[in-house]
């Protein structure tokens, strides 16, 4: 639990010239704080008199590196001791989750198991700093009033202290941090001679870490089974001094170790095929590290089939680059959830999977593969957060939750809803991304699956590669959605009917991208004469789509006060010139006369319409035109006028129908030529079908594609 309360806002402490440091008052006072309340490690931070930061001055208990990132902390960062001066109140966090829920920063650094509590080192109207404790993960979830009476006075005192300082012009400056030192004998009855007999005759490997990770001593059987003399490894770190121990997740176990407080292990390869164990014993003062064969590992790794070898079940570094290159390529959430399926599950052997996100207060499934029964999936959706479950669990909290089987799920969640799944062990990865929850991510395994801590560490790191990804399809397909409402509500929902005109649209989006374009299309009545028109407005994003809103409005209104298509065109491009837009258009008018068998075209760098004959033939038109919209504010455009005689088809379109990579343009215009001829006396809609289905386009959909087929009546 975290605890914080309202309270008034620090007063700094007054800036004073600099002096020598005296006794390190500081030191001891935080050395009293860490014994009266048994805690193992800690900082104090001194408020500097002129920014509105906090400064690191002394530390206890672990190595700074452990904390570098808070070295200087502003008082409006999202950290313990920042809130606590803010607040001038202890703030408490009881835990690894609790951490990852109130302060996820601290916890991406530091993932391990371990209680904070911060304080303001404080006087009724000035603050000097703050102080900062951490306890073993096996520390009470809540402080007892004995500690927090304890702390409170504590920086009370220090407090005064600072304040009689300032006074007597002795402000305090950083003092030496207080890490444990050798010691110089060996307690009890043993010396020390007699101890280094007794460990160099031990057939297993001893070795003693200081607060840093440096190596202080390591026997004869530790040296012969890391591969390096005593003088090579002395003061060094064996992750760095030992080539085949240089993996983080080494050195992770260590730093969890020191966190935690509580014993460690983990099993590493020395080359080429012996399999070492480490157990790693902290304490306060460093750790002693105990070194053996791994004789069950190495036989079941002798025992494994020859076609299994090579093939680990974690995911090695190349897979986790590979799969961090292709979740970068993934563009929807349904993108990431194939990804996820075909590169995460096989690596780590499950056998299936669910991704969950929350809206509104509830879970709901994202996407799924694997389950035989989608009634089991169902299962997750619309769960509350507020209900306990695994999923709303690790959703909430941000913590992993592996078990093992699936009496450990049931003991820990004996009402879940999501049992019976058929499955036999989960791993629940929480997806965080940005600082915040975007979703859990379950792996379901067939059989009982143990989940030991370098499996862990691996999962828990491919969810921050999925997160990442979901959060941007999230993103993206938020914003998808909101382009097809756009497109949608910018075309015509349907077409008008026009005497003796038969009039059919297509129009189809881009397959890549956010699937919104320029593309446009209407049918407009007017006396005496009604308008058909077809553009294509440069570029597939939401500013094509306003834009083309805009000429299609603007095409509407200058054909309804009775403008001639040339002054149309020519009033169209001077609104696309005023409203000063990047883009241009290209466009194609039509003023329609059924009656007398004739249509007036004007054009504006538009793909020519092709007309189909009464008798079957097919012909592109030839017309005279103008230049695209938005160039030229003086550009004219001439008009042409072509013979509609009934039963003719006029097909208009955009450049997408006849374009795509690979094919030549006039190719694609013969062969929409023939299927026009071939096809061309089907009912119009059909026909419309069959023109996109058969385009060029269909085989490869990189523009929108707009089709607007017009059919002449019988003269009446």
């Amino acid at each position: 639990m975290v605890g914080v309360s309202d309270g008034p806002g620090p007063t700094r402490a007054p800036a004073a010239p600099g002096a020598p440091a005296g006794e390190p008052l500081l030191s001891l006072a935080l050395a009293s704080m860490l014994d009266g309340v048994h805690a193992h490690a800690g900082a104090v931070y001194l408020l500097h008199p002129d920014e509105p930061v906090l400064e690191m001055a002394v530390m206890a208990g672990m190595p700074r590196a452990f904390a570098a990132p808070w070295e200087r902390v502003g008082l409006s960062a999202p950290i313990p001791v920042a809130d606590a001066v803010r607040l001038r109140r202890l703030v408490w966090v009881g835990g690894e989750e609790e951490m990852a829920r109130s302060y996820p920063r601290i916890a991406v650094v530091l993932p391990y198991p371990f209680a904070l509590a911060a304080l303001p080192v404080a006087t009724a109207d000035t603050v000097y700093g703050a102080v900062f404790l951490t306890w073993p993960g096996a520390h009470a979830h809540e402080l007892s009033d004995g500690e927090r009476e304890h702390l409170t006075a504590a920086c009370a005192r220090l407090a005064l202290r600072l304040e009689r300082a300032a006074a007597e012009n002795r402000p305090p400056g950083p003092e030496r941090d207080l890490l444990a030192t050798p010691v110089s004998g060996v307690a009890g009855t043993l010396g020390s001679v007699e101890a280094a007999r007794m460990v160099s005759r031990l057939p297993y490997g001893l070795v003693s870490l200081d607060l840093h990770g440096r190596i202080c001593f390591a026997n004869a059987a530790a040296t012969e089974m890391l591969g390096r003399p005593a003088g090579e490894l002395l003061g060094t770190l064996p992750w760095v001094s030992v080539p085949w121990l240089n993996d983080p997740m080494y050195e992770d176990r260590y730093r969890a170790a020191l966190m935690s407080q509580q014993p460690t292990s983990f099993v590493a390869l020395r080359p080429p095929g012996e399999w070492l164990s480490f157990r790693m014993y902290p304490s306060t003062t460093g750790l002693s590290v105990r070194i053996s064969r791994a004789r069950a590992v190495a036989d079941m790794a002798r025992g494994a089939p020859q076609t299994e070898r090579g093939h680990s079940r974690l995911v090695t570094i190349s897979q986790v680059l590979s799969l961090a290159g292709a979740l970068t390529e993934a563009v929807s959430v349904q993108d990431v959830v194939q990804l996820v399926w075909d590169e995460v599950a096989p690596s780590v052997g499950s056998q299936a999977m669910v991704i969950l996100g929350s809206e509104a207060g509830r879970l709901h499934v994202l996407g799924h593969r694997g389950y035989q029964d989608p009634h089991v999936v169902e299962r997750f959706a619309g769960l509350p957060l507020s209900e306990r479950t695994p999923g709303t669990q690790a959703l909430n909290s941000g913590v992993p939750a592996f078990f093992d089987s699936r009496e450990h799920l049931e003991r820990l969640y004996p009402n879940r809803h999501e049992t019976p799944d058929g499955y036999a062990a989960w791993a629940y990865l929480p997806l965080i991304a940005s600082g915040r929850p975007v979703g859990t991510c379950v792996l379901a395994y067939a059989e009982p699956h143990a989940f030991p801590a370098d499996e862990r560490a691996v999962l828990t790191s491919l969810g921050g590669l999925i997160a990442q990804a979901l959060e941007r399809a999230l993103l993206y397909d938020a914003k998808h959605r909101l382009a097809q409402g756009l497109q949608q509500s910018l075309l015509p929902h349907s077409l008008v009917r026009l005497p003796g005109i038969e009039a059919a649209a297509r129009y189809l989006p881009a397959t890549l991208g956010m699937e919104i374009g320029g593309d446009f299309y209407d049918l407009v009545p007017a006396r005496p004469l009604a308008a058909a028109v077809i553009g294509d407005v440069q570029g597939h994003n939401v500013t094509a789509a306003a834009l083309m809103g805009q000429i299609r409005t603007g095409v509407r209104a200058y054909t309804t006060v009775g403008q001639p298509p040339q002054e149309v065109m020519r009033s169209t491009n001077q609104l696309l010139v005023d409203l000063g837009a990047e883009l241009f258009a290209s466009c194609l008018y039509l003023r329609l006369d059924p009656a007398r068998g004739k249509a007036v075209m004007a054009r504006a760098g538009h793909p020519p319409p092709l007309v189909r004959r009464p008798d079957g033939r097919v012909r592109v038109l030839d017309l005279a035109g103008g230049p695209l919209l938005g160039i030229d504010a003086s550009a004219t455009y001439p008009t042409t006028e072509v013979s509609l005689a009934p039963g003719s088809v006029l097909v208009l379109y955009t450049d997408g129908l006849v374009e795509s990579p690979g094919v030549d343009i006039e190719d694609s215009l013969v062969e929409l030529g023939a299927l026009l001829a071939e096809v061309g006396d089907q009912p119009l809609e059909h026909l419309a079908d069959e023109l996109v289905r058969h385009s060029a386009a269909a085989r490869e959909r990189v523009d929108d594609v707009a089709v607007l087929l017009l059919r002449a009546g019988e003269a009446g």
